[in-house]
């Protein structure tokens, strides 16, 4: 089982966290650079809520939404 383990622990180490370290090396000469993953997903989750928030404009101004309290059964 300890071999087991530890090619669980070089699969990580070894392969699946070296663009991490290396982002994490990056650090030290480009703080925007080596946080490239964040400023991407907060970009793409900006993106989403400004389409989830016209969706629901659209939906309001076709009265389509439902606001009322016992939309649902369990609300009863």
């Amino acid at each position: 089982m300890k071999a087991f383990f530890e090619a669980i622990q070089s699969l990580f180490v070894d392969f699946l966290f070296k663009p991490l370290d290396w982002l994490r090396s990056w650090e030290l000469s480009s703080w925007f650079g080596a946080n490239i993953i964040n400023w991407a997903l907060m970009i793409i989750c900006g993106y989403y809520i400004v389409y989830w928030c016209k969706q629901l404009t659209i939906h309001q101004k076709n009265n389509e939404e439902n606001q009322d309290t016992t939309a649902h059964s369990f609300l009863k």
